[in-house]
């Protein structure tokens, strides 16, 4: 409840009184302009960012391996690009920490350090989080459950037997007809 009442309530009353006092000092005017020029340039830099950490993706799924730290990258891209296109210079500060990649590499570790046990994850990630080369420190090649084999157990009926006599083949020790 206290951090969505940060989010919700407090945030937005703080951009506003910025918004105030920066429009008493260079004039209303040029503050909706400083905020729509902060948008743009913001949406420019992400998208930038994007293309850059997408190719960088690729070329590790290209090679075989996991782009853990580009998905964790895009993510917070895409945050940033959210914070940046709000009207406000707080959102704006924000944002434009999570655009630049040296920031954004320390707060996403910051972030994967402070959620790291909290999130239940999945899949072929492994035990670190985001796998190797990622923000964690996982193993990449160890399966979520921790087993690397490759075992699949079922049953097969084996169709090529005449219509007449059916033969029923079970991979299990026990004769089941």
């Amino acid at each position: 409840m206290g951090k969505l009442f940060i989010l919700f309530v407090v945030m937005p009353i703080a951009e506003i009184a910025v918004l105030i006092n920066v429009g008493e000092i260079i004039g209303g005017w040029n503050t909706v302009l400083l905020v729509i020029l902060s948008a743009m340039l913001g949406a420019f830099l992400v998208k930038r960012e994007g293309v850059a950490t997408l190719a960088q993706a690729q070329l590790k799924m290209q090679k075989g391996e996991l782009p853990a730290k580009e998905l964790g990258s895009g993510l917070l891209l895409l945050v940033a690009g959210v914070l940046l296109v709000t009207p406000g210079f707080i959102t704006d500060i924000f944002g434009l920490l999570l655009t630049l990649p040296f920031t954004r590499n320390r707060i996403g570790e910051v972030l994967f350090t402070a959620l790291n046990g909290k999130v239940h994850m999945s899949g072929n990630m492994g035990a670190g989080g985001f796998g190797a080369g990622g923000f964690g420190h996982g193993d990449s090649n160890q399966s979520a459950f921790g087993q690397d084999d490759d075992i699949i157990d079922g049953e097969y009926q084996d169709k090529t037997a005449s219509s007449n006599q059916s033969t029923a083949t079970d991979t299990s020790l026990e004769d089941k007809r």
